[in-house]
């Protein structure tokens, strides 16, 4: 027999290797009512870990800042007028609504129309996410015939309430929240609920992120739905008709904190833009979220960060640009 090194070198010099493995013949049948009980064991010691104590006081942040969020918006939409579209999901926050050709109508089957305004509310600048309450943060996923057995609260409270936050359902569940007289305030009053309510809500938003950095949520690839825990629920409700295939059953992917918190970009009006939109010098405008704008139309200055998408120092929209040379 030849020495097993001196066979290795001489394959080693024709530039091949030969790896001999063995593989044992594994049982394919797998009997999961044995695994079952360790399954449950295992997902039983992981809920010990939660929830997270760090992150107790950033629910708690969350929560008493959506309150002054919700509280802040109700007062200054007494006094500035806000616009959504009868026929699109358009918000315009302004005196009058403007003149820029966005609406595709009902079901998306128009194109480049006028929009028709209708007052608005504070559900045209928060846009409420609703999720359903779990009744622990570890259990079974939700089963379709199990839809109507669990409440349905906003998405935020649910993800602050596995975060560790000892809330009261019931008064949570009141949206009309006491705002302030806004008729009685002077400017300065104003503009310091302005500067509060964009500071509630860029605390809500930084809030949420640090939580979907612990906790898990969920969102459907083709619909809004949102739900919050391990894993997505099993209720066929997602409203796109086109993957009907799934019969209703929603397709989850990882929710970010647009998902929960949606921003709801708005046409934003610069001192130098002319009082009523016009639709032929759109590509002059910028965007603004919604909160963002009411706030700084209260007096507010909005963070640097939004400068970018509100083209505060662009070019008037009656001004036309002249290149050099």
């Amino acid at each position: 027999m030849k020495n097993p090194k001196l066979l290795y070198s001489s394959i080693m010099m024709q530039g091949f290797i030969v790896i001999s493995r063995n593989y044992h013949r594994s049982n394919p049948k797998v009997d999961l009512k044995k695994l079952r009980p360790m399954i449950l064991k295992r997902i039983e010691n992981r809920a010990k870990d939660y929830p997270v104590k760090a992150m107790i006081p950033v629910a708690y942040d969350v929560v008493r800042s959506r309150a002054l969020l919700i509280q802040g918006v109700s007062t200054l939409l007494q006094v500035i007028p806000i616009w959504s579209c009868k026929f699109c999901p358009e918000v315009y926050i302004g005196k009058t609504g403007h003149a820029i050709k966005t609406c595709r109508g009902y079901k998306h089957h128009a194109k480049n129309k006028l929009h028709e305004w209708t007052r608005g509310s504070i559900n045209d600048v928060i846009v409420p996410v609703d999720t359903f309450h779990l009744k622990k943060m570890f259990q079974d996923v939700i089963k379709h015939d199990e839809r109507f057995d669990y409440n349905r609260i906003p998405a935020v409270i649910e993800l602050s309430l596995q975060a560790g936050a000892d809330l009261n359902l019931e008064e949570l569940s009141q949206t009309n929240l006491e705002c302030l007289g806004a008729e009685s305030l002077s400017n300065d009053d104003l503009r310091l609920v302005g500067e509060g309510t964009l500071k509630a809500w860029e605390v809500v938003r930084s809030g949420v992120q640090k939580l979907l950095m612990v906790y898990s949520a969920k969102v459907c690839k083709y619909c809004s739905e949102v739900h919050v825990g391990p894993s997505g629920h099993k209720a066929r409700m997602c409203g796109i008709f086109k993957y009907e295939g799934w019969r209703g059953t929603h397709l989850w992917k990882k929710a970010q904190v647009d998902d929960l918190v949606p921003p709801k970009i708005v046409w934003f009006r610069r001192p130098q833009d002319p009082t009523v939109l016009d639709d032929k010098w759109r590509s002059f405008y910028g965007h603004a979220p919604a909160v963002v704008d009411l706030c700084t139309k209260a007096g507010a200055i909005a963070p640097p960060k939004y400068y970018c998408m509100m083209k505060l120092q662009g070019l008037a929209a009656d001004v036309p640009f002249k290149p050099r040379g």
